[in-house]
């Protein structure tokens, strides 16, 4: 049974937005300026999501020509809901689908940017030559991916899907333990072509609140694939996720101020030659 294509819930993924957002915008404020083309800036978000992040770049470039990218219907439909059209500098704002997997930039960027997305795509690293070689001279690929994938959070969801129960239907639906590259391999492969690259990595004590708060980030994100294999028979889902629930309580008590969830990030800016 090949990894699940996840069902996306876009209300469930922005319950944690500010924890969610803060990376991305760590990540733009390492961001150089754009190559002055005379032109406004062409920039593509790979993974956009909600488009909640997406809006945030017309922010930095006001005038800027921006597409988002995603793979999920759901995630597309709430993007171009909430914030497809001009923008307020000048610029525009749009969103299509496509696969990351196989995505292949249909125009030259000044900047592509990609915001927690690239763990899903298997060999992403592979597709960089021909994601940089599409930026324009100066032009800017920069993404922050989770590097948490050895956190109790991921550790026990693997676990959990290995036990008798649950290995004939879930076994072999999640990502391996180490779908993101280290720092060290990213910075060696945005070396290698060429590039000037800064690559650092993060880790976040995210303070959550509310009851089980560790089970409802990763429903947004992580457990995906499980909530859409078991979406069809709601008792086992059901199930699962008492099971699971149980075994993040014990991973994170709860303290005085709230739950502490760390969360490490892999970051990478890398400008192409003038």
């Amino acid at each position: 049974m090949p990894p699940a294509t996840p069902t996306w819930d876009p209300r469930q993924y922005l319950r944690h937005a500010g924890h969610r957002t803060r990376p991305f915008l760590d990540l733009l404020a390492r961001v150089p300026a754009l190559p002055d083309t005379g032109r406004p800036a062409r920039i593509a978000d790979l993974g956009c999501g909600p488009g909640n992040v997406t809006a945030l770049l017309a922010d930095r470039w006001p005038d800027a020509r921006i597409t988002g990218f995603d793979h999920s219907p759901e995630m597309l439909d709430r993007a171009v809901t909430q914030y497809a059209g001009a923008t307020a500098g000048g610029g525009r704002l749009d969103f299509r689908a496509a696969d990351l997997a196989d995505w292949t930039p249909p125009e030259p960027y000044d900047l592509i940017v990609s915001n927690a997305a690239l763990q899903w795509v298997p060999g992403h690293a592979d597709a960089f030559p021909g994601w940089l070689d599409a930026l324009a001279p100066g032009g800017v690929f920069a993404f922050q991916v989770p590097g948490n994938f050895a956190a109790p959070s991921h550790v026990l969801l693997r676990e959990l899907c290995g036990r008798p129960r649950w290995r004939d239907r879930l076994g072999d639906y999640l990502r391996g333990p180490a779908p993101v590259l280290e720092p060290a391999e990213y910075l060696t492969r945005l070396l290698g072509h060429g590039c000037a690259a800064d690559v650092w990595e993060t880790t976040y004590l995210q303070v959550l609140t509310g009851e089980d708060p560790v089970l409802d980030w990763v429903k947004g994100t992580g457990l995906r694939p499980v909530l859409t294999r078991l979406e069809d028979d709601p008792d086992a889902a059901d199930a699962f996720l008492a099971e699971y629930r149980d075994l993040l309580r014990a991973a994170y008590p709860p303290g005085p101020h709230g739950t502490v969830f760390p969360f490490r990030r892999v970051f990478a800016v890398a400008r192409r030659p003038d």
